[in-house]
């Protein structure tokens, strides 16, 4: 037996402990995509090409594995809930990954390194997806609304970002500052110490605290019954899953928008520092900008889309995307951009960075949200509510196609020969046009994919309500 949530207005109490909880996962993805690969390359010294190999596989691994958290989250019966359990069972063990991540032995042959870089990377993302699969699967349990589900994942979305970029400018602010031994901060060993203890702490606060203050919901969620449900069969509803047409497309819009979302994140401080020459304070401001964008994300998704239907939104969103996010290389190797380095030019690069994000964030907010309308269409045809399996079909693709922006960014590297333990200046200028050409190539064309698979979701408001409405017919005659 199933009951689909009433579609009603959350309190803010719920909305707010919804989006605490992606703290955590913003500051892992954020140190993943921003710093991981330049400290293995750049600090520790190991080739991009490998590094970015690891770190795929990583993905890859965890993304196998996703699917049977949701399969223990679908199942697990209890005073808790379904989702409970897993999220609080979390917490410990993505800190003490977290620690060990970025703080490698000395003195390891590099092949040694690479194994525990696979293994520390390991442990802190499939510790995460204990969290953030329970955690994310409560977004459409807790109101089967069309406007409510935007506004949940919008505070999700801002928090994770939040999360993120706060670390990133205490990062660049606090913790990689140039020194008397390190001229450039970005290479300063005991700094990312430092900073991943404090990522530590705050990872272990979000998800306690979102877990805790989302307790009181537990009563209100769907009750289902026991299932009796084999992990065969659990797989073969993953499969059903990956065969729904509305699941598919995002998932292919996602394919597109992930992988050049992991390759521009992997490659975002190489691009800072050696193509636009930033200094110190540039990026603190460059963390507030984004910080600013996802802020409008925030406002600005929800408010697109209450009068209309999130795919279109999303599309526009995701085109917006790639022309903003391609654009400045691509004057740059026109001669038609600001020469980098000045301000003028660092001032522009923030202001597209700023809206770019705004529009970045803005679609997957969408996408989040259209997901959880795929709950409900799925429950119409198969009689069972599979948040679990949704979501975790979602995060399968997303870290598949992540591992597949840090393999990118490594072979990127290794076909622009950039040099490790490079200095901002030195490197020839060959070199850096052929990263700049390769990555705006990249950028564009797949995040321009991206923009069309959103614009192909089958259904929208109309369909969504009627459903949902059928739904509820039928619960009541149970």
């Amino acid at each position: 037996m199933t009951a689909t949530p009433p579609p009603r207005r959350l309190p803010g109490r719920a909305r707010l402990a919804f989006g605490l909880g992606s703290i955590a996962y913003g500051i892992k993805d954020n140190g993943f995509a921003t710093f991981l690969l330049l400290f293995y390359n750049q600090v520790i010294g190991l080739p991009p090409d490998r590094v970015g190999a690891v770190i795929a596989l990583v993905l890859v691994v965890e993304a196998f594995a996703d699917p049977l958290v949701g399969f223990l989250s679908d199942n697990t019966r209890g005073r808790w809930g379904r989702r409970h359990p897993w999220m609080y069972a979390s917490a410990l063990p993505v800190a003490a990954g977290w620690l060990l991540l970025w703080n490698p032995p000395a003195g390891w042959s590099p092949e040694a390194l690479l194994g525990y870089l696979f293994g520390a990377a390991l442990l802190v993302r499939l510790a995460l997806s204990m969290f953030e699969i329970p955690s994310a699967a409560l977004g459409p349990e807790l109101s089967s609304d069309y406007d409510e589900r935007t506004k949940l994942f919008a505070y999700r979305y801002l928090f994770g970002w939040v999360g993120g970029l706060g670390m990133l400018f205490l990062a660049y602010a606090v913790f990689l500052r140039p020194d008397a031994t390190h001229a450039n901060g970005l290479q300063n060993a005991d700094g990312y110490s430092h900073w991943a203890l404090l990522g530590a702490v705050l990872m272990v606060l979000s998800i306690l605290s979102s877990s805790l203050m989302l307790h009181p919901e537990i009563k209100y969620l769907p009750q289902a019954g026991a299932r009796g449900e084999s992990l065969r069969d659990h797989f073969t509803a993953f499969g059903r899953a990956v065969a729904n047409r509305g699941f598919l497309v995002l998932m292919v819009a996602g394919l597109f928008a992930y992988t050049a979302q992991g390759t521009s994140f992997a490659l975002s401080n190489y691009l800072y520092a050696f193509v636009w020459r930033f200094a110190d304070m540039d990026y603190q401001l460059l963390a507030l900008a984004l910080l600013i964008g996802a802020i409008g994300a925030f406002f600005l998704a929800p408010r697109m889309t209450r009068r209309g239907d999130k795919r279109a939104v999303a599309g526009a969103f995701a085109l917006a995307n790639a022309v903003l996010l391609s654009a400045p290389y691509f004057l740059h190797l026109l001669g038609l951009f600001p020469p980098p380095g000045e301000r003028q030019t660092i001032t522009l690069l923030l202001v597209i960075f700023c809206v770019n994000t705004t529009a970045g964030v803005g679609a997957f907010v969408l996408g989040a949200s259209m997901l959880s309308d795929v709950v409900e269409e799925s429950e119409r045809r198969t009689g069972q509510r599979s948040e679990g399996v949704y979501f975790a079909g979602s995060f399968f693709v997303q870290k598949l196609v992540g591992g597949l922006g840090a393999l990118f960014a490594g072979l990127i590297l290794k076909a622009a020969d950039f040099p490790a333990n490079a200095q901002p200046g030195s490197v020839p200028d060959a070199t850096i046009e052929r990263l700049v050409l390769i990555f705006g190539v990249t950028v564009f064309v797949v995040y321009g994919l991206g923009a069309l698979a959103y614009r192909r979701f089958p259904f929208g408001r109309a369909e969504h309500e009627a459903r949902i409405a059928a739904l509820a017919g039928q619960d009541r005659a149970d």
